[in-house]
């Protein structure tokens, strides 16, 4: 059995690969993007203080977290325990994950002299640790497991601003006046992306998220210009080098992006909940892939009301086999498991074949 037959074997055994390649599922596929942690108390109880990306070096801690939503939840997907600026900071850019902040950097990437802190990024060299937990999870994991990257945009903001921000003056400001400085940042980050999705691929991952978080605060033409060419970079030297890997493509608030988000090349896109699946489908072709989108605050009541929300989300991708169930955003910290537990059931119950 030649690399394409087993592919297809796995495929059609599989329902999270099956949707993401559009083929027949016994049922709808679910992961829930931040599954791994947050909202678990078995993660609070293993997790330890600090920065996220202490836990990460960690290989059996990271893995562990990575296998409890699964353990828990009966979800069809398992999502790398990482973070997006994992590869920054390996470099020695100077960028940490401040609980409850987020990623800051006490010295900005503001001047060309700044792309000295930002090489090159070697996987092997520079993050063996997140390829032992992959590893790891490849001979544990009964299920497909996922990479991960930032996207070079939403890595770069954070870069740029040195702290979350909300408006991202200074990174327009840089895409606007200094377009050539901001072209050598956004070329580095997607090569990292790339290296970095790459050799977690290579290390036994199924498939790969972009998550692009802040596009949304861009305008059509700002992505156009600043922003789809190094996306397209890095969608196509992933399909090039890692041809099998389904990759999915998310941002939020990113309705009036989808059209350049899929011409970036994602074989899935991810929608946040303000978009429905079905007006998703009419603009960017019936057959697309597409991963969404319970709106996240449904999930922080009731059962009952998780699961009308869910049917309504069943009910606008009307059977299409090519529909991976997910939040609209990643589950919050406040979100009761039994909630997500319950979503995973009923989605597995009401589209069995």
């Amino acid at each position: 059995m030649n690399a394409s037959e087993r592919q297809a074997l796995t495929i059609a055994n599989d329902p999270f690969l099956a949707a993401a390649n559009g083929t027949k599922v016994r049922h709808t596929p679910v992961w829930f993007m931040r599954q791994a942690g947050r909202s678990l108390p078995e993660y609070r109880a293993i997790r330890g203080s600090g920065s996220i990306l202490d836990a990460i070096k960690q290989p059996r801690l990271a893995a562990d977290i990575t296998l409890q939503p699964v353990q828990r939840y009966g979800v069809d997907a398992a999502v790398l325990y990482s973070d997006i600026v994992v590869p920054a900071h390996a470099v020695g850019f100077g960028i940490d994950v401040a609980p409850g902040t987020g990623p800051v950097a006490e010295h900005p990437f503001r001047s060309a002299s700044d792309l000295q802190r930002l090489r090159a990024f070697e996987p092997e060299s520079d993050t063996p640790y997140v390829l032992e937990t992959v590893r790891m999870l490849a001979t544990e994991l009964q299920v497909p497991l996922l990479a991960f990257a930032g996207a070079p945009f939403t890595v770069g903001s954070y870069l740029v601003e040195g702290k979350p921000s909300r408006d991202h003056l200074i990174t327009k400001q840089m895409m606007r006046t200094d377009t050539a400085l901001w072209n050598q940042l956004m070329q580095r980050l997607a090569e990292h992306a790339v290296a970095s999705i790459g050799s977690q691929l290579d290390a036994g991952a199924a498939a790969f998220q972009l998550f692009d978080s802040w596009a949304g605060n861009l305008t059509v033409d700002e992505y156009r210009q600043h922003v789809l060419p190094f996306s397209t970079f890095v969608f196509e030297q992933l399909a090039s080098s890692h041809p099998h890997a389904r990759g999915i493509h998310f941002g939020l608030g990113c309705d009036h992006l989808l059209e350049l988000m899929q011409q970036a090349g994602a074989t899935i896109i991810g929608l946040d909940w303000r978009t429905s699946i079905s007006d998703a489908r009419k603009r960017l072709g019936a057959d697309t892939v597409i991963q969404g989108n319970l709106n996240p605050e449904l999930v922080l009541g009731d059962v009952a009301t998780a699961i009308a929300g869910t049917d309504r989300v069943l009910a606008d991708n009307a059977g299409n086999p090519a529909h991976i169930f997910n939040l609209g955003h990643g589950v919050q910290p406040a979100t009761n498991p039994d909630v997500l537990a319950a979503i995973v059931h009923h989605v597995h119950e009401r589209t069995a074949q």
